[in-house]
C-alpha cells in the first residue's frame, strides 16, 4: 500500500466512510480519510442494525457489531395517562431462523460506538481519522483529483486518485459534483431526539416505552447501557408540541418528557439532542468522473424502517472492491460505472418503503405498524445488472426490476444475496475443519464455489480456473455428505463436504449435478453457470485480459 500518497481520499468518518475506508484497506489500497468535525460525533441516532449489514460487517471481519449490539426490547404502549400497559408489540418483524441466515435478529448498536468499533479496525491498518479536515473544494481531471484541504485555518493542497464523498446531507462532495437532490421535505413530520439519563418509578428497561401518539404528542423511550445505566435513546413528535422551540432548551426537553410519562421522573443529564424534518431525497447518479457519493451524500429518508445506515453501509461496500480492483489495474474503469447501476434502483425502491410505513404512521400514530422481514434487506439483489451472469435462467424482456424484494429461500439467481451455509467440514488439511460458507466470503477475492458429485467431476473446472490472479479469485469445492474423499487427493482449492446438507440446499443444487457459482467480494452471486467456460464468461465481465 502507498501510504505515502494515499490514491483514495474518503470525506466523512461516520459508518459509511469508514466502512469504505476499511473495505479499501483491506483490498491493500491506502486511503485517507478526514472529517470536518473536531470531535467525533456522540448520540445514538440511527441504532438498528438490520441482517443483511451484520452479514457485511462479519464479511469484514468486524464480530463487534453483532458482539455488542443488543436486540430491539419488546415496545410496550399505555393507556392514557397512566402506567397500565395497553400492548406489546415488535419493532422486528418476525423471521424463523435458518441455517442459510447467520444474524437472524437484528441488532442495535448506537453510532458513537460503532464509529470506535470500526476506527479501531483502521488502526491495524495505520490509518486513522484526521478530524477537524475540511474539504474546501476540489477539481478533477482524467488522470486524478486535485483537492484544497483545511485544517485549523491552514490551506492544504491534496492530489489523489479518487474521492469518496460520504459527508451526508450537507455535504460539500455532492453540491461540487452539482448533483441535484431530488425529492421533498416533510413538513408534517418533525422530531426531538437525542440521548437521556434518567429514571423513573416504575419504568421498566426491560421495554422500549411508548407513551402518547405520533399524531397528536408522543415520547418513544428506548434503554440502552451504552449511554449510562440510567440511558436511553428518546424521540418527541406530534403536531400539539412546539418541537422547534422545545429543540432549544434542555429544561424544555426534560419538562416535555415529564408530561409525557405518568410517575415521578429524576432527569440526571441531556447527552445529546438534535432535531430534524423527514427529508426524502436522492441523487439521479452516485458519481461523476473519479468522484462518487454514499450513504446520506446520496439519499436521505425517513427514519421509519431503520434503512437509512444499513443502505448507505451497502453503498460503501458496493463501492469498495470494484474501485479496488479498478485503481489495480485489474479491471476497466467502466465496472465503477456498475455502482450507480446497481444501487440506484435500489435506492429509489427503499426510499418507496420507508415513504409507505412513514404514510402508514402519520395515518394511523402507530410507529410500529406497515414492518415487513423486506427491512431486514436480504431480498435486495442486482439481477439486472450487467455484469452478473446466470446461465440457468432464461432473460426476459421488459422485465421489472424488483430491487429490494423480500428474500425467497425456494428461489435463487444471480445478483442475489449468496446464502450461508454451517457444518461444512473442510478436508484436506492436517486437521479437519468446520467453517461455514460465509467463513470463505471476502472483501477482497471472488470465491468460485464447484458443486460437484464427486472431486473427479470437479477436476477438469479447477484446471480452467487455475489462470485466475489467487489474489482475487479464490476456488473451493463443495461435495455432498454421501462423497468419499481422499486427502491425499485435495487439490489447491478448498474441499467440503456438506455434512447436513445446509449448502445444496441454501444454493439449490440437486443431488448429482454439477454447477458453478461465483461469489463476488462483496456477498453478492456474480454468476451461476454450468462449467469453467461459463466462469470465465462472467470473470470477462470483471476483470481485463480474461
Amino acid at each position: 500500500m502507498d501510504s505515502a500518497h494515499p490514491p483514495v481520499l474518503i470525506v466523512g468518518a461516520g459508518p459509511v466512510g469508514l466502512v469504505a475506508a476499511l473495505t479499501l484497506l483491506q483490498n491493500g489500497i491506502s486511503v485517507r480519510i478526514i472529517d470536518k468535525d473536531p470531535h467525533p460525533r456522540i448520540g445514538q441516532r440511527g441504532a438498528g442494525i438490520w441482517p443483511r449489514s451484520l452479514e457485511l460487517y462479519n464479511f469484514l471481519d468486524v464480530l463487534e457489531v453483532n458482539g455488542l449490539g443488543k436486540p430491539a426490547p419488546p415496545i410496550r404502549s399505555y393507556k392514557p395517562g397512566t402506567l397500565e400497559p395497553l400492548k406489546e408489540s415488535s419493532m422486528v418483524p418476525h423471521v424463523d431462523p435458518s441455517p442459510a441466515i447467520p444474524f437472524h435478529v437484528p441488532k442495535m448498536i448506537g453510532q458513537q460506538l460503532l464509529d470506535v468499533i470500526l476506527r479501531r479496525h483502521l488502526e491495524k491498518f495505520s490509518c486513522s481519522v484526521e478530524m477537524g479536515t475540511e474539504l474546501r473544494s476540489f477539481e478533477q481531471s482524467d488522470e486524478g483529483v486535485t483537492t484544497i484541504l483545511t485544517n485549523n485555518g491552514i490551506s492544504e493542497t491534496f492530489d489523489t486518485k479518487w474521492v469518496i464523498g460520504a459527508d451526508g446531507a450537507k455535504g460539500v462532495v455532492r453540491k461540487q459534483l452539482g448533483l441535484p437532490f431530488l425529492g421533498e421535505t416533510r413538513d408534517d413530520t418533525r422530531v426531538v431526539t437525542g440521548d437521556v439519563c434518567l429514571t423513573g418509578v416504575g419504568l421498566d428497561r426491560k421495554y422500549w416505552h411508548r407513551f402518547g401518539n405520533f399524531i397528536e404528542r408522543g415520547l418513544s423511550l428506548r434503554p440502552t447501557d451504552e449511554v449510562g445505566e440510567d440511558g436511553w435513546q428518546f424521540s418527541l413528535f406530534g403536531r400539539e408540541l412546539d418541537l422547534t422551540k422545545i429543540a432549544e432548551s434542555e429544561e424544555l426537553v426534560f419538562k416535555t418528557i415529564a408530561s409525557l410519562i405518568p410517575t415521578e421522573i429524576t432527569f440526571n443529564k441531556l447527552a445529546w439532542m438534535s432535531d430534524f424534518r423527514v427529508n426524502i431525497r436522492m441523487v439521479n447518479k452516485f458519481s461523476e468522473g473519479r468522484v462518487f457519493v454514499a450513504g446520506d451524500a446520496a439519499h436521505i429518508h425517513s427514519p421509519t424502517g431503520g434503512q437509512g445506515l444499513n443502505s448507505g453501509v451497502q453503498d460503501a461496500f458496493n463501492l469498495g472492491w470494484k474501485l479496488a480492483l479498478v485503481h489495480k489495474g485489474l479491471a476497466d474503469k467502466s465496472l465503477l460505472e456498475t455502482y450507480n447501476a446497481e444501487r440506484l434502483p435500489v435506492i429509489s425502491e427503499m426510499l418507496e418503503v420507508t415513504t409507505t410505513i412513514l404514510n402508514r404512521t402519520v395515518t394511523s400514530g402507530d410507529l410500529s405498524t406497515g414492518r415487513t422481514p423486506i427491512l431486514f434487506m436480504l431480498g435486495i439483489n442486482c439481477r439486472f445488472s450487467t455484469i452478473v451472469l446466470d446461465e440457468f435462467v432464461t432473460p426476459v424482456g421488459g422485465k421489472p426490476i424488483n430491487a429490494y424484494g423480500v428474500l425467497d429461500e425456494g428461489h435463487l439467481e444471480a445478483g442475489d444475496r449468496a446464502p450461508d451455509a454451517p457444518n461444512m467440514l473442510q478436508v484436506g488439511r492436517a486437521e479437519p475443519d468446520v467453517t461455514t460458507l460465509f467463513g470463505l466470503y471476502r472483501p477482497w477475492y471472488h470465491t468460485t464455489l464447484v458443486f460437484a458429485p464427486s472431486l473427479a467431476d470437479a477436476t477438469a473446472i479447477l484446471g480452467a480456473l487455475e489462470a485466475c490472479d489467487k489474489s482475487v479469485v479464490r476456488s473451493a469445492v463443495v461435495l455432498p455428505s454421501s462423497a468419499s474423499v481422499t486427502p491425499a487427493a485435495s487439490p489447491a482449492a478448498d474441499l467440503l463436504v456438506d455434512q447436513k446438507g445446509h449448502a445444496y440446499s441454501a444454493y439449490l443444487v440437486e443431488a448429482g449435478q454439477t454447477k458453478v457459482f461465483v461469489i463476488r467480494p462483496d456477498g453478492v452471486i456474480g454468476a451461476i453457470v454450468h462449467g469453467a467456460e461459463g466462469a470465465k464468461k462472467y470473470f470477462s465481465k470483471i476483470f481485463l485480459d480474461t
